[in-house]
């Protein structure tokens, strides 16, 4: 599909040729696959050097918003970087399974650390990552398997992953992402000006066929949820594990990327791919999930390069991650009873996951889901079934945001769906599937 007639790019500078392409896409004019005039075309429109309508170009394709494709010239990306949004609205008396929260009655009473932090001010020029908070992450990396000599604290998983990509990738690269994906990942891939290969899923994580596919698709990065993937809620087990690192051998300057979210609110034990003598990974664990959204604090381990990179950008932004909050997970994380809540945590989110899956077996229905808050259900009308589904009172996710080439399902957020709504969801759900006859006589 080309430019549309009714739209027209304007300006004679590539600054606002570039503004009025994003203008056109952000107010829907321009949509994903939309083919743009070639250099020569614009250029003898404008009446201007095609050296300029190039600049434009390569500006867009840096930010995200377009892609090469060869001979059909300069398109609009599949995906480009979002504009700020809210959260999906949940109406009144609709019951809240889209938003992909932790139960908040399940996070620790933040009451008493705040009490316990030190009252010493945290001046320039101390060191970015507090030491206590390292000792005590590296020994759950080290329970796990997962090499811990180079840590450091970023201000969340996607801030960890946004920085270590910006640390060995540019603008053009490719990166593999998992198929479906948190959007949070190819969003920020565009942004960064990357283009994104779907990897194929299953529920042991990316398929080595996946993997091996987008490594010969030129991807010098890859992007991975070793348990508790959102939105499928695979986990990779130490075969599929093995599987992939043999893969990864043949791609050892490949950065390898793993958002390890889930550590703390799942009974899946953690089979990373990142090992002592990889070149290029980082592991991240967020606490957002076990500790609370607004902690915006994650652990990275990496390779030394990775980390020194990481902790050099992080340095020319925000400088470092706010002591207090670090201080906050050390207190949390080191009380006596830590380890028996977060098994209690954990058993309690499977116990929910379960009880749906199980309802929705029994009904014949299928589902996908081994670790952490989310379901994947398979559907053929993903709108048609969240509109239904919203009639009887649920509130659920249509997969479209989440996917790139992968067959159709919606998301459940199972984190505080008790088994008796769970057996009431199946029904309402094997309802909303369920073809109508027809009112026609």
């Amino acid at each position: 599909m080309n430019v549309p007639i009714r739209y027209h790019i304007t300006g004679r500078r590539a600054s606002e040729i570039a503004e009025s392409v994003e203008r056109g896409i952000r107010e829907g004019e321009l949509t994903a696959g939309t083919r743009l005039p070639t250099v020569r075309s614009l250029a003898s429109h404008r009446g201007i050097s095609t050296a300029t309508v190039a600049s434009a170009y390569r500006e867009l394709r840096r930010r995200g918003l377009v892609a090469g494709a060869g001979r059909l010239g300069t398109t609009i990306a599949p995906r480009v970087p979002p504009s700020p949004r809210g959260r999906p609205i949940v109406p009144a008396g609709v019951v809240d399974l889209l938003s992909g929260n932790p139960d908040p009655s399940l996070l620790p009473d933040l009451g008493s650390a705040f009490a316990s932090l030190p009252h010493d001010p945290v001046l320039y020029g101390a060191a970015g990552s507090d030491p206590e908070l390292l000792a005590l992450a590296a020994a759950r990396f080290d329970r796990d398997g997962v090499p811990s000599d180079h840590l450091t604290v970023v201000g969340g998983a996607l801030d960890g992953i946004q920085l270590a990509l910006m640390a060995h990738v540019r603008p053009g690269d490719r990166i593999a992402v998992e198929d479906p994906c948190y959007p949070g990942i190819i969003d920020l891939a565009s942004a960064l000006g990357l283009a994104v290969i779907p990897m194929a899923i299953d529920d042991r994580g990316p398929t080595p066929e996946g993997l091996a596919r987008a490594l010969r698709s030129g991807a010098v990065a890859c992007a991975m949820t070793p348990r508790a993937q959102n939105p499928f809620g695979s986990a990779v087990d130490a075969e599929r594990a093995g599987e992939l690192r043999a893969v990864l051998a043949g791609h050892p300057s490949v950065l390898v990327l793993e958002d390890d979210h889930a550590f703390d609110i799942t009974e899946r034990p953690c089979h990373s791919l990142c090992e002592p003598g990889r070149a290029r990974w980082a592991h991240l664990r967020s606490v957002s999930k076990s500790l609370g959204p607004d902690l915006r604090l994650a652990i990275m381990s990496g390779d030394a390069t990775t980390v020194a990179r990481v902790e050099g950008r992080r340095l020319l932004a925000a400088g470092w991650v706010s002591h207090l909050l670090q201080r906050l997970v050390v207190s949390l994380w080191g009380k006596p009873d830590a380890a028996p809540a977060t098994e209690a945590v954990a058993a309690a989110y499977t116990g929910r996951r379960e009880a749906l899956r199980s309802a929705l077996s029994a009904r014949g229905i299928e589902s996908h889901g081994r670790a952490g808050l989310n379901v994947w259900i398979p559907v053929a009308h993903e709108d048609a079934t969240v509109a239904a589904l919203q009639e009887r009172g649920w509130g659920v996710l249509a997969g479209d945001r989440f996917r790139i080439a992968s067959p159709r399902g919606i998301r459940v957020t199972t984190s505080r769906l008790e088994p008796d709504d769970a057996a009431r969801f199946a029904a309402d759900l094997e309802a909303a599937l369920t073809p109508q006859p027809s009112r026609l006589s």
